[in-house]
């Protein structure tokens, strides 16, 4: 049984089109995330991020293997926050630092392949600088969703407006 029994046709063809499906399945998988570029990005990112925290927060103590908390959009971003209040700069600042520090412990129990490390852990005083955090988010992004209007964002299907483009 040869390859052209198998899928028909000239093996040449099949030569020709196996590695540029190859490739482009293998950009759409490894391709960078754009990072953010409008406020109204950056803080939708930073929202998103503080929401998927305060999950792992409540789920903390139930799961066997602990997640770690999201920090990447902090990273790239934390310079960038100089529009926000600096009274929100403070809760995310001490929101992502406390992360940082509960993740470095995970890390450090994953390593040891111990849960001792994780008894530490009280997870639950980051609920107030997340929750702040959320809430300060939410306020500025309900403000300035409302003056950007709906065409504000990268541009959708066809150069449409359309949101945050994600």
């Amino acid at each position: 049984m040869g390859f052209e029994d198998i899928f028909g046709g000239d093996s040449n063809q099949w030569m020709f089109l196996i590695p540029l499906v190859i490739i482009i399945m293998w950009s759409l998988f490894f391709r960078r995330r754009k990072a953010e570029g409008t406020e109204v990005e950056i803080a939708s990112s930073l929202f998103f991020e503080i929401s998927e925290n305060l999950r792992i927060v409540e789920g903390f103590s139930t799961q066997k293997r602990p997640k770690k908390f999201k920090t990447g959009s902090w990273q790239r971003n934390s310079e960038k926050v100089v529009f926000l209040e600096a009274s929100l700069q403070e809760d995310l600042a001490d929101a992502f630092n406390l992360a940082e520090s509960f993740n470095q412990s995970i890390d450090l129990a994953k390593k040891q392949k111990s849960n001792i490390y994780l008894s530490g852990i009280d997870v639950h005083k980051l609920e107030g600088p997340l929750t702040k955090s959320k809430e300060g988010l939410q306020e500025w992004l309900k403000t300035n969703m409302q003056q950007a209007g709906p065409q504000a964002g990268r541009p959708g299907c066809m150069g449409m407006g359309g949101g945050l483009g994600r």
